[in-house]
């Protein structure tokens, strides 16, 4: 007979210890918590848990083992215009599961109740947790730790990276293992980025309504179990886990000097609208984990039908702990928060939230790199610049900024200089440093940069809504014609704004984020909303990739490593010799060409470097500032690379960088 003992308050979820497995669920509001267990053939044994500590319900499995699988039913009032909705006919998934079987398939019996409770068991249709032995050698492995001033993201979805590439072993391709390939280790270190940002590899589930139209929630952002590595990137060998391959993948990019980021998802679950099915939170305690309306419907400030209460410090203890758990056990570098408003909700924005305040207090995270997407849809949910602390954001002023500059023509030579000085004008305050600016040209959320010089619109017809989801609004420019096939001298055209840009993201001050498959021209046919397309939409193409744009992007890093003030830690300061701006005429701007002057540009970086910016239609003629000066960028070895003219032609739509000979 299966008999539980009070056990632990902590920690939260299933613990095992070598002996047995510690139990814990927090739930304010419930009147009986239930551990049910699952034996091979799925037959169901219900324990309810002996003790409660405060708002944590806990128990002790003497001999259990890691393998076992496990649920819970929570008991207690149905009241949902209290935002009560109690269901022991559902079986819930431990918000603290280290790992879970698979994702949900839609079902009505999923469902918990409108204004009465639902009837029938879920236990048949749900994924089950899994109790795990964490225990893991990690040998050496030490975090390379690398300064945010000479940080370069590389953003990428672990799936799609990989899936494509020949030279990676077909049972690796699109899992963790590959991650940490040689080939893609090399390929990594041939650009020079310092740090991979990966989409949620949580485990994550698909939307009733994507299932239905017979798509799938790609990017993963619809997340089941924010602990447990998602199983579907796992290569299944024999004897491997998610768990320990997503480790081994940490092992060998920190060997070779690359961090890991990851992507959370702490705004909105999987839980959806009152119509979605109740699968965890809203069965364990919906109105402790949700801001929920007045007649118990939910918020909506994510867009996806609910958004989590964090200011609570039930909701604080489960963020920060599973942040812990991604740095402790799985030695994670940093995260980025998407939808980042959400986290300091009190419900309207405060830099002075519960969370915040742990998050920068914690001895835990206090070396990792933290990362906000700085908004939500909700009222005052737009918060560029106001994150606090140590806080990078996520910078759309920039993304907008540049490609307007570049092929609209509709920005000054001011706004262009604040976008390129780390956009003071938004972070330059508060004692923030020029990190707090993560620049960007492309995200996974949008075109990809070939798509942003090859389309004017978005093609998101795929996507099953009529072509209405996704931006709108893309400061895009397709050179005449629309889609990636065209004549030779558009596809130049294309090439060279491709360039000016990718040089302005990776020679400006801040920190700069790549996404992947920008280096090699990787397309999504216009779709710039490409959640739901795991497929070659998505999926980079390496057999096809543009080896050249490969080899310009890796110098620009380089490059970049050259230049002093791109990788200080302060802001540019006038007469500090960190940078000068010039006009044409190699002379400083005046007031009237700040703002009214054409876009004509000079840039003199730590006294020897200069950019020199051309972003009109036709080719002009500069006078360099004194000096003895030769092209480095774009990288060509004609022969006017190495000219030495106090007058120089410069070419339209154009970023070209000299450097100043030494003596």
């Amino acid at each position: 007979m299966i008999a539980l003992t009070p056990g632990l308050a902590a920690p939260l979820g299933a613990y095992y210890d070598g002996n047995g497995i510690n139990f814990t669920l927090f739930s304010a509001h419930a009147t009986q918590v239930e551990l049910c267990l699952f034996d091979a053939k799925m037959r169901e044994t219900r324990l309810p848990l002996p003790a409660r500590s405060g708002d944590i319900w806990h128990g002790y499995l003497p001999g259990g083992e890691p393998g076992l699988r496990y649920g819970f039913r929570v008991h207690g009032p149905f009241k949902p215009r209290r935002g009560l909705r109690f269901n022991p006919n559902k079986l819930l998934l431990d918000p603290a599961a280290r790992a879970v079987e698979g994702p949900v398939a839609d079902h009505l019996y999923l469902h918990g109740g409108y204004d009465q409770p639902d009837p029938q068991d879920s236990a048949s249709l749900m994924p089950k947790c899994i109790v795990i032995d964490e225990r893991y050698d990690w040998e050496d492995d030490r975090p390379p730790a690398t300064p945010w001033s000479k940080t370069v993201i590389y953003e990428a979805h672990v799936r799609g990276l990989t899936l494509l590439h020949p030279e990676i072993p077909p049972v690796l391709r699109g899992s963790f293992a590959a991650l940490g390939h040689p080939v893609m280790i090399a390929h990594f270190r041939r650009l020079g980025i310092t740090a991979l940002e990966l989409l949620p590899i949580q485990q994550h589930t698909t939307e009733p309504r994507l299932q239905r139209l017979g798509l799938i929630n790609y990017w993963g952002y619809n997340v089941l179990a924010p602990y447990a590595p998602d199983n579907r990137y796992c290569s299944l060998r024999t004897d491997m886990t998610p768990l320990r391959e997503f480790r081994d993948a940490v092992k060998a990019l920190h060997k070779a000097g690359i961090e890991v980021i990851l992507d959370v998802v702490f705004n909105h679950s999987a839980e959806l609208d009152l119509d979605g099915p109740t699968l965890s939170l809203r069965g364990i305690d919906n109105p402790s984990y949700y801001w929920l309306e007045p007649d118990g419907d939910y918020v909506n400030a994510t867009g996806c039908g609910n958004t989590l209460r964090l200011d609570q410090p039930a909701g604080v203890a489960w963020v920060m702990d599973c942040l812990r758990f991604w740095v402790r056990e799985c030695h994670v570098d940093g995260f980025r928060f998407d939808l980042g408003t959400v986290l300091g909700r009190t419900p309207a924005f405060d830099r002075d939230a519960p969370l915040f305040q742990a998050m920068l207090a914690d001895d835990t995270l206090g070396r990792c790199k933290l990362i906000a997407e700085p908004w939500d849809i909700g009222s005052g949910g737009y918060q560029v610049g106001a994150f606090p602390g140590r806080f990078a954001e996520w910078n759309d002023h920039f993304r907008d900024d540049i490609r307007s500059f570049w092929l609209r023509g509709h920005l000054s030579l001011g706004q262009f200089a604040r976008r390129f000085a780390a956009s003071s004008d938004v972070f330059n305050q508060r004692g923030r440093a020029p990190y707090a600016s993560i620049n960007m040209l492309a995200a996974h959320d949008g075109f990809t940069l070939q798509d942003v010089v090859s389309f004017n619109q978005k093609h998101n017809q795929p996507n099953g809504e009529g072509n209405r989801d996704g931006s709108d609004h893309n400061f895009s420019y397709n050179h005449g014609v629309e889609g990636p096939v065209a004549d030779h001298t558009i596809v130049q055209h294309r090439r060279a704004s491709q360039r000016a840009l990718l040089a302005t993201l990776l020679l400006a001050q801040g920190t700069p984020m790549l996404l992947a498959g920008d280096e090699h021209g990787h397309s999504q046919q216009g779709n710039n909303n490409a959640y739901c397309q795991d497929n070659e939409t998505t999926w980079l193409n390496w057999a096809k990739a543009d080896d050249c744009l490969t080899a310009y992007t890796a110098a620009l890093i380089r490059l970049r490593r050259q230049i002093p003030a791109l990788e200080q830690g302060g802001w540019w300061q006038e007469g500090d010799g960190s940078v000068q701006w010039l006009n044409v005429h190699g002379q400083p701007l005046s007031a009237q060409e700040w703002e009214q002057g054409e876009r004509l540009l000079q840039i003199r970086l730590s006294q020897r470097w200069l950019l020199v910016i051309n972003a009109t239609p036709q080719a002009v003629e500069m006078t360099l500032p004194e000096g003895d000066w030769q092209v480095v960028a774009p990288f060509v070895q004609e022969e006017d690379s190495q000219v030495e003219l106090p007058t120089w032609c410069q070419a339209a739509h154009s970023l070209c960088v000299l450097a100043e000979k030494k003596n």
